[in-house]
């Protein structure tokens, strides 16, 4: 029994499976979108969550951290210099997993993963404004277009009187 042992095996060996999820990384880092399975995804999330907590960091040390796990020094870059800035305000959540499907070839269900792109807003407390002043705004827009319908209505309707007393 596999109590208390964090993490699926996803039938590989320990050293293999540690050089594919630093590979995926890696490549997802560089890609900023993979394809992969849903278990392979469910467990590259965290660990690609940690290195964009590291470029956020953006000291010596977590460069060196960085550098150590990812595969090219390009992405390692491009992590530091890109990626991390734009979660700056975003305190995690980073990634995104949308399921695809079911893979035709083994049937194994296939998602994509991704970093999460729209900017993160903070919520805005849900006081109700005072109930005289939304009247107030409501009659003011309200009685703006129906004025100005009524301006073009009666200019109209004068130019086709003085057409019709014309002929």
């Amino acid at each position: 029994m596999r109590h208390n042992k964090s993490g699926r095996r996803l039938g590989r060996t320990t050293s293999h499976r540690i050089a594919m999820f630093r590979n995926m990384v890696t490549s997802f880092l560089t890609h900023e979108r993979i394809i992969t399975t849903d278990a392979k995804a469910k467990e590259l999330r965290p660990i690609a969550e940690k290195m964009i907590t590291l470029g956020k960091k953006g000291d010596l040390h977590a460069i060196r951290q960085a550098s150590s796990y990812i595969r090219d020094k390009k992405t390692v870059t491009k992590l530091f210099n890109t990626i991390a800035p734009r979660y700056k305000e975003r305190a995690g959540g980073y990634t995104r997993i949308i399921k695809l499907g079911i893979r035709p070839g083994d049937t194994a269900p296939v998602s994509v993963i991704e970093l999460v792109e729209e900017a993160l807003e903070k919520k805005v407390s849900k006081k109700k404004a005072p109930v005289a002043e939304t009247e107030a705004v409501v009659e003011a827009t309200s009685a703006v277009p129906a004025v100005a319908q009524v301006e073009e209505v009666v200019q109209v309707s004068e130019e086709v009187v003085a057409d019709k007393s014309e002929e």
